[in-house]
Formats: structure tokens, C-alpha cells, sequence
């Protein structure tokens, strides 16, 4: 099954309310009445929902499903928005929605469960396959589990593991593996920080330090930071975001479990919102589920037929 057609299937239950739902071939008014519910109820915001109407009608386009894919498109490219967001306060520090990282280290973030452990893993082997030298900082090191599970990813993909005792320093540990990773002359370093609630102020300051002490050790770095959304938390991620943003600088979201929701409109809201891309998106559990974000193929997927 190719990744589109993979992609399609993950998104079944959100296509299913925007596309089976809609009567598109009744009168164009009861049509945008009709989208304007399930648009909402995929989570994509009402301010958005809103716009994308008006794109719609504006639009002068005979097939409103072709005129939804046009206006749902222009909502997930960050552009768009940063001069809105940097009058609102936000400082975005966003770059182009691209895979290759601006620089040697990407510093990974996110709440309890959303699979940040094995979205790096995942990571890992797909920079592998593009010819890159890979290495991993196990920095969960409040989950007695999270290096081992981190260290068994590398030892089967044959990537280097920089790991310390539970419980031990993340920030220390962060500058010692950026050190290494200078050292070795290795092309990527992938840190993994341990599962915070964005709630916890006290949490949230040590995830900069760990940002500061990656600095201290390879000036420059991080050059990416990026947020592990699961797209079942819906609005709920998006504050998520916010926090996050506000401590640390994201300068990508990738967006995991989009197959067990029927919210995947939730992608519109944190691009509008931060200015920040969608890096990647997984609708499933195998290394391949986990691909680089096109917003044309997403939303062709989601209201394709």
C-alpha cells in the first residue's frame, strides 16, 4: 500500500464527517451550512472555518469540494500568518516547512504519551535511509524505562546511544551528547527529553536548560526544535503548543496517531496560531507510517474521493 493510499485510510474518520457527510450536490448554500459544522467538528477552528468558507464562496468556483481543498491548503502554510503572530507577542523563529534540519541538532519535546520515544526512532531511520549519520541522547531520564527503550531502538537500527543513570541531569547529559556528536563529526543528533505535562512551570524552565546546556556545548544549536502532538488530544494539543512555543522556540510539530481521530482539521489551528510548520505526520505504528507533511497530498487525502 503506497503512502498516500496509507495516509487516506488513517484519515478515514475525519474524511468521513467533511466529505460522506456533506449533500455537495444541493444547493451551495446549505452545502457551506453543512461544512461549517463538520469543519468545526474536525477540530479546525472556528476563526479558520470562517475563512475557509469565505475562500469558498469567493472562490467562484463551480466544485466547492476543489474550492475546499484550495482555501484548507493555504490554511496549513505558515507563512501566512507570522506577521499577525509576532503583533500578537509570538516570536515564532519558524523556517520554511522543510525535513532537512537548520542545523545538527533537533531537540525533541512533548507531553506523556504521545510516542516521542518512538517518533525518534522512527526519525532516526528515515534520516539513516537519506544518507545521514544518526546519533540519539536518551534524555528521558525520569521514565525507567525511557533510555532502555531508546537504546534497544538504536541498537537494532545501529545508531549511537549517549545514556546516564535514571534520574540523573538531562541538561548534563544534553551537553555531553552534543559534545560527542561534535566530536564524531556525526550529521545528526536526535534528543529525547522526558514526557511533560505543559501545566508545570518548574517542569518546562528545565526543558530550557536542557535547550541552554545543548548551546553551551555546540554554539548554534539546537537548530530545531520540535513538538510530538498526538492529534487525539484535538484543541487540547494546541495549548500544548502554545506552552511548549513559549519556553523552548518550536520550529516544527509533528503530529502523530492522525488514524484514531476523526479531529485531524487540528493541523490548521497550530499552524495559525504558532507560524510554525508541521514537520511530520504518522498514521500508524510501522518506521514507514511516519512521513515528511505535504499539505497538498494531506488535504487531497482527506477530501479526496
Amino acid at each position: 500500500m503506497s503512502w498516500l493510499q496509507r495516509l487516506k485510510e488513517g484519515l478515514s474518520k475525519t474524511r468521513d464527517n467533511l466529505v460522506k457527510a456533506i449533500p455537495w450536490g444541493e444547493d451551495p448554500e446549505a452545502v457551506l451550512e453543512e461544512l461549517e459544522f463538520a469543519l468545526i467538528a474536525a477540530d479546525v477552528g472556528v476563526e479558520a472555518t470562517q475563512e475557509v468558507l469565505e475562500e469558498v464562496r469567493q472562490s467562484g468556483k463551480k466544485d466547492l469540494r476543489e474550492a475546499l481543498k484550495q482555501a484548507l491548503t493555504v490554511q496549513l502554510e505558515p507563512d501566512r500568518f507570522r506577521a499577525k503572530i509576532r503583533k500578537a507577542g509570538f516570536n515564532p523563529n519558524a523556517k520554511k516547512s522543510t525535513v532537512e534540519p537548520a542545523g545538527k541538532v533537533i531537540l525533541m519535546v512533548g507531553v506523556n504519551g504521545v510516542g516521542k520515544t518512538t517518533t525518534i526512532a522512527k526519525l532516526g531511520q528515515y534520516y539513516q535511509s537519506k544518507g545521514r549519520s544518526v546519533m540519539f541522547c536518551a534524555g528521558d531520564t525520569f521514565r525507567a524505562a525511557g533510555g532502555a527503550q531508546l537504546g534497544l531502538w538504536g541498537e537494532r537500527l545501529g545508531i549511537p546511544v549517549i545514556q546516564g543513570p535514571e534520574g540523573s541531569d538531562p541538561a548534563a547529559l544534553a551537553f555531553d551528547a552534543a559534545s560527542a556528536r561534535k566530536a564524531r563529526g556525526l550529521d545528526l543528533l536526535l534528543v529525547d527529553t522526558a514526557g511533560r505535562l505543559h501545566t508545570k512551570h518548574n517542569l518546562m524552565e528545565e526543558l530550557a536548560k536542557v535547550k541552554r546546556s545543548i548551546a553551551k556545548a555546540d554554539p548554534g544549536e539546537p537548530g530545531e526544535v520540535w513538538l510530538v502532538l498526538d492529534a487525539v488530544t484535538g484543541q487540547n494539543g494546541l495549548e500544548q503548543a502554545k506552552k511548549f512555543h513559549q519556553t523552548v522556540g518550536l520550529t516544527g510539530v509533528i503530529v502523530t496517531k492522525l488514524d484514531g481521530t476523526a479531529k485531524g482539521g487540528v493541523l490548521v489551528p497550530i499552524v495559525r496560531t504558532l507560524g510554525v510548520p508541521i514537520k511530520f505526520i504518522g498514521v500508524g505504528e510501522k518506521a514507514d507510517d511516519l512521513q515528511p507533511f505535504d499539505a497538498g497530498e494531506f488535504v487531497e487525502a482527506l477530501l479526496g474521493a
